[in-house]
């Protein structure tokens, strides 16, 4: 009988070596664990691949978001109507469930032994390592993913996107890129939110560009993919497996930049 093929931690971080990950690195992980094969011990090992890589001077962060998941009760206001308020349960970074749309991943980071998690709902991130407390700290309630955000700081301390077997349509980090781009017309969200506090449940209005449908109206609906493909084309980043998952791993501030100029020349040509 023939023993089943397992990707290891060890063959994994040779993996993810091989495609350019280092100590000190600061990477921002997008997994589709799916793809990546039979793993001993699951998304727990290949967090353990990761770790190994980076080392104890680097950190890993991952996008959570939030499961909140009453977007269809918010009114044209973005408000909540007063019978439903009792029955939401409130954002709590510390207790507060990542969203389920983005895999399993995030909330296997979330929940790992020091993670910490940024306190902007719907743009939150989980980060474990030696810059998780910066990372996370002070994220602004509006304008999440803009100044000020992990998504900034992970631009600014020179770090890396990492996408094992995820849909490049799903880099998150170009919602940084479309906050900073300089075009008309950008789509604006205002919804309100639940916040745990020790005094009771606080509900707060949130603004931001939005997210969840291209910033600008004319843009297909998936072109996040068309920007990564672009960049790749261009020369930039590295290609390569991470166990059985075909992944990409870029430098944060060049595709951040290479975005916000594909974003201001696609954009005004419509």
């Amino acid at each position: 009988m023939t023993a089943p093929h397992f990707h290891t931690r060890l063959s994994l971080s040779k993996d993810l070596e091989k495609l350019g990950l280092r100590a000190g690195d600061m990477v921002m992980v997008h997994a589709a664990m799916s793809r990546l094969g039979r793993l001993l011990n699951g998304p727990d090992m290949f967090i353990d691949a990761l770790r190994d890589v980076v080392g104890p001077s680097g950190t890993i962060v991952a996008y959570a978001d939030w499961n909140g998941a009453y977007d269809e009760l918010l009114d044209e206001n973005g408000r909540v109507p007063f019978e439903w308020r009792d029955h939401i349960a409130p954002f709590d970074p510390i207790s507060s469930r990542a969203i389920r749309d983005n895999g399993i991943f995030p909330e296997f980071l979330r929940t790992t032994p020091g993670a910490r998690r940024s306190g902007n709902p719907g743009a939150s991130v989980a980060a474990i390592g030696v810059r998780a407390d910066w990372l996370t700290a002070d994220h602004p309630l509006d304008y999440g993913y803009g100044d000020g955000s992990p998504l900034a700081k992970l631009v600014a301390a020179g770090g890396k996107v990492l996408m094992a077997g995820a849909p490049l349509d799903t880099m998150t980090l170009l919602h940084h890129a479309e906050h900073l781009a300089e075009i008309p017309n950008k789509r604006l969200r205002r919804y309100e939110v639940p916040f745990a506090t020790p005094a009771g449940v606080v509900w707060r209005m949130l603004e931001e560009f939005d997210t969840g449908d291209p910033v600008v109206p004319g843009l297909e609906s998936d072109y996040f993919a068309r920007i990564v493909s672009a960049f790749l084309a261009s020369g930039q980043g590295t290609q390569g497996p991470v166990g059985d998952a075909p992944s990409v791993l870029v430098d944060a501030a060049s595709i951040c930049s290479f975005a916000v100029a594909w974003l201001e020349h696609h954009a005004r040509a419509r």
